[in-house]
This record gives C-alpha cells, sequence and structure tokens, in this order.
C-alpha cells in the first residue's frame, strides 16, 4: 500500500486503500464534518470504474469485487447520516455553532437549513445526496430540528440507495466503454451527475422568481 495515500483524491482512495476505505471515506461524508472536504460522487464514480472489468486497467492496480461495493456502498451511507442525525439530535445547536474554517462555514448551514425547510424532509434527504457539503450537513440538521427518527430512517435509506447505485453504476457501465485516461470523464459525468439531481431545485427557483415577479 502506497503511504502516500491521498485521502482527498478518489484515485487515490480506490487505488491504495481498495474497498474499506471508500466505505470508510462514504460513511464519513455522510456521517462527519470532516466529511465536507471529502470527493463524494467522484470516489463512487471512480470506484463503480475499477469494479469493472476492463475498467480496472484504466485505474493501474486497482480493482473491487463490484457486489461488494454495491452493497456495501450504501450501507456505508446509511449508517453515516444516521451517526450525523444521532449526533445533531443529541448535541443540537452547538455542532453547527463553530467557526469557519477552510470547509466548514456558516453559509453552509444556513444554505443547508433553507434547503431543509423549503423542500421538505423527503425531497431535501434524497436531492442533498448529489450536492457535495449538503449532504453532509443536512444529516444533523434532521436531528437538530426534531425530524422523526422513523421518517428520516426512510428517506436515509431511499437516498443512499439513489446515490449510490446511481454513481457507481454509471462508472461500472462505463468503466467497459472508456479508453485512454479516467481523468478526462470523471468530471464531466459528476457534473453531469449534480446537474440532473439540482434541476427540481432550478424549476423551484424558476417558480418562486416568477411568481414575485408576477406579484410586484
Amino acid at each position: 500500500m502506497n503511504i502516500a495515500v491521498n485521502i482527498f483524491d478518489a484515485h487515490s482512495i480506490v487505488g491504495d486503500l481498495g474497498l474499506i476505505g471508500i466505505l470508510a471515506i462514504v460513511f464519513a461524508e455522510t456521517g462527519l464534518l470532516i466529511g465536507l472536504a471529502f470527493p463524494g460522487d467522484s470516489l463512487l464514480f471512480v470506484a463503480g470504474v475499477a469494479a469493472s472489468g476492463s475498467g480496472a486497467a484504466l485505474l493501474g492496480a486497482a480493482s473491487l469485487d463490484p457486489l461488494l461495493l454495491f452493497i456495501g456502498a450504501p450501507i456505508a451511507a446509511i449508517l453515516g447520516s444516521q451517526v450525523g442525525y444521532l449526533f445533531g439530535a443529541r448535541y443540537g445547536r452547538k455542532f453547527f455553532n463553530r467557526p469557519d474554517g477552510r470547509f466548514f462555514n456558516q453559509s453552509k448551514v444556513a444554505a443547508t437549513e433553507k434547503w431543509l425547510n423549503k423542500y421538505g424532509t423527503g425531497k431535501a434527504l434524497v436531492l442533498a445526496r448529489f450536492i457535495p457539503f449538503v449532504r453532509t450537513l443536512i444529516n444533523p440538521l434532521a436531528g437538530i430540528v426534531g425530524v422523526p427518527v422513523k421518517k428520516f430512517f426512510f428517506w436515509n435509506v431511499l437516498g443512499a440507495l439513489i446515490w449510490t447505485q446511481l454513481v457507481i453504476g454509471l462508472g461500472y457501465l462505463l468503466g467497459n466503454k472508456l479508453e485512454g485516461s479516467v481523468d478526462k470523464y470523471l468530471l464531466p459525468v459528476v457534473a453531469v451527475i449534480i446537474f440532473v439531481s439540482v434541476i427540481p431545485v432550478l424549476i423551484e427557483l424558476f417558480r418562486e422568481w416568477s411568481t414575485r415577479k408576477h406579484h410586484s
């Protein structure tokens, strides 16, 4: 194993840490504030490529068991989110009152609160999976505002399944079709995933703008 592993780089995590590293990062990104700095969508996509047949060759020696990846990733995402939720429910607002840092700042907290309040628990938790930083902060915030445990768990599981299976599946399916370096495909694919996930948000913003314009 390369001791110079970069836990903020998807390639390094997949190639040097393997399945255990991937699941640990997914857990941390969805359950701990330190997860704000970790790659989420790009990590799952690269992991999907590594789990494919010929696609693994594009990542050097990296190779993953697809069955374990497809099963383990949603479990890690679910557990991470539950930890974040329980931590928020127990420690309350103090959890979000920390000073601004390189990755954490109060503007992100405010944006996440607005997200949850505007779109409701179900839609917010599912869509948040595809939005960097929101998928980390929304879980403790749900605990802080008192979202019922059973309700949170249901949407947590659904969101985790949709997010992990979609992004990993995309990487897995494209793995056998890619030629050359995966790098030139990574950013466009992640950008498309994020764009598609925020389409409902863009529609809501347009409706809100149209309503204000109509009443002005």
